[in-house]
């Protein structure tokens, strides 16, 4: 088997556990632990695998004048992009949380053009429109009645910022993660990451009852720590090694298609006509962002 070959297994697994995570992470919140201090479970988890790994890495040492820029990156990549994660998919539903999900291909190009100034073309500039669009009635009219969330479009919402939280931290990271070892920057990413965490996660953190968290429970929060944080990071890393970006970008588009069908097999949500239009729309807006790339790169 060649290399592209497992690159593309890798990717196609690292998708396909994101796209299951949307219900798995869903089933422990707010019940079983609430949403902040699962933050920091998860973010703690992550902290202490990675540095673990780093002491068996030797690379080049971070710059003292790199530490402000990876502690500004792990603000949004971190700290304010899994809290508003976690705390809008405990209101809203795996299906609209995976879809939202997909805008931030859109807030990428938008940061790029304010960050370092990058040209929108008007196809680009169309298709953030209509994307938007679709984020929007999403936001406002997709919530599920079947489903008894306290504040579904709160959620819709809160994971939008979530994704433009990302798309943020993808600028601000770009020319770190070129410049480091995957695991050397990583490690300091999430050890800043926690440190912004832990005012918001501790709370809710002590008001875990742990014994009465059931044993399946336990299995669901192994695995977002686990699978959805360190392992996707190392297969979509190898991806990243072995294939061009823009393939491995196009696997962001299978999540919410794998979210949905979990979702549904699980019983945990529930399809509507607002839903499925906000997705065409918000489909649509991607497509016309990312064609005008991928035609200036032929």
């Amino acid at each position: 088997m060649n290399q592209r070959t497992l690159a593309l297994i890798a990717v196609s697994i690292g998708t396909l556990i994101y796209g299951i995570n949307y219900t798995i992470a869903k089933a422990v919140m707010p019940t079983y632990v609430k949403p902040f201090g699962f933050i920091l479970i998860r973010v703690l988890g992550a902290t202490i695998i990675f540095w673990f790994i780093g002491l068996f890495i030797k690379s080049k040492k971070i710059a003292s004048q790199d530490f402000k820029k990876i502690a500004i990156a792990s603000i949004f990549g971190v700290a304010l992009n899994m809290l508003a994660f976690f705390k809008g998919l405990s209101y809203t539903s795996p299906i609209s949380a995976s879809v939202m999900m997909v805008t931030s291909p859109i807030m990428v190009l938008i940061f790029s053009s304010i960050i370092i100034k990058k040209t929108i073309g008007k196809l680009r500039i169309l298709g953030i429109f209509i994307g938007l669009i679709g984020a929007i009635l999403l936001i406002t009219l997709g919530s599920n009645k079947t489903v008894t969330n306290t504040n579904n479009n709160l959620g819709n919402f809160l994971v939008f910022v979530n994704a433009s939280s990302y798309g943020l931290y993808l600028v601000l990271a770009k020319d770190l993660i070129k410049k480091y070892h995957p695991i050397v920057f990583v490690k300091w990413f999430y050890l800043f990451g926690l440190v912004f965490v832990i005012p918001f996660g501790y709370m809710e953190f002590t008001e875990i009852t742990w014994q009465e968290i059931p044993s399946n429970i336990y299995w669901n929060i192994g695995f977002v720590v686990i699978f959805t944080t360190c392992i996707t990071y190392v297969f979509n890393l190898y991806g990243l090694s072995k294939l061009k970006p823009t393939t491995v970008s196009v696997f962001i588009y299978v999540q919410p298609v794998i979210a949905t069908v979990y979702a549904l097999i699980v019983g945990s949500d529930s399809l509507n006509f607002t839903k499925i239009s906000a997705t065409l729309l918000i489909f649509l807006g991607v497509y016309l962002v990312t064609k005008q790339v991928e035609e200036s790169a032929k």
